[in-house]
């Protein structure tokens, strides 16, 4: 009975042994110098982030160097000025016509004073020899409404009296701004023309009456063009008339 409890206990205690040894094979010993467990969310964050400090840590990342070097001051913006020869040609520096049309370049950003000049000549042409020649619908789509009512009066007292009118342009010498005026929603530009016309009115019978056919007439003519700068109307309109000196 002794040798077989014996037997038994050999047995067993080789059985714990070869388990044991088995199981420091599969785990291992800890030694104190192990690694700590690899944590593949840690080197994720560290690869995302890596400035970023270790948990509780009171070391603070540096700066990126890109973010923090001192930008260079910005430049003062300059507020825009217009070039002294704006309106060369049209008006002197400095003086009241070229105030005058500075305001209204403000009204009208695209206003050009040659380009009007140009206009007004051609207008101031059409609309004399229009009236010489009696014809309304012209000179309606190129005089207020005041203006026109003027002009259509004399043309139908012309006409009672059947009398006919003659004009040539020989040449227009000079056609200048001598005055500018922003109202509001409406500019106003005065250009004195100088003129060299061959005028003549005839009666019923042909003879002329008044001006002559042959000789040429120095004119001076002071005309007023208005607009309203926010009508989409680019066209300006005679508003007022009256002889020069």
């Amino acid at each position: 009975m002794q040798n077989v409890f014996d037997i038994y206990t050999i047995i067993f205690l080789a059985l714990a042994v070869f388990i044991f040894l088995r199981l420091r094979s599969v785990l291992g010993t800890r030694t104190g110098r192990e690694r700590p467990p690899y944590d593949p969310y840690s080197a994720r964050d560290a690869a995302r982030e890596p400035n970023r400090p270790p948990p509780e840590s009171n070391i603070l990342p540096l700066p990126n160097r890109a973010n923090t070097a001192e930008k260079p001051a910005a430049k003062p913006v300059e507020a825009e000025t217009e070039p002294a020869d704006r309106w060369a040609d049209i008006a002197e520096p400095g003086t009241p016509l070229a105030a005058s049309l500075d305001a209204v370049a403000t009204a009208e950003p695209n206003f050009d004073a040659k380009h009007f000049v140009a206009g007004a000549r051609a207008a101031y042409e059409m609309i004399v020899n229009a009236f010489a020649e009696g014809d309304r619908r012209m000179l309606k789509n190129l005089l207020s409404r005041d203006v026109y009512d003027g002009f259509e009066s004399a043309i139908t007292e012309r006409e009672r009296r059947h009398e006919t009118m003659e004009n040539r342009f020989v040449s227009i010498d000079t056609a200048e701004i001598s005055a500018a005026d922003q109202r509001g929603r409406t500019a106003q530009l005065t250009v004195r023309f100088h003129s060299k016309l061959i005028t003549a009115t005839r009666d019923s019978n042909g003879n002329v009456i008044d001006g002559s056919a042959e000789r040429v007439s120095d004119v001076t003519d002071v005309w007023t063009f208005a607009r309203d700068v926010s009508s989409r109307d680019p066209n300006w309109k005679l508003v007022a008339t009256e002889a020069g000196h």
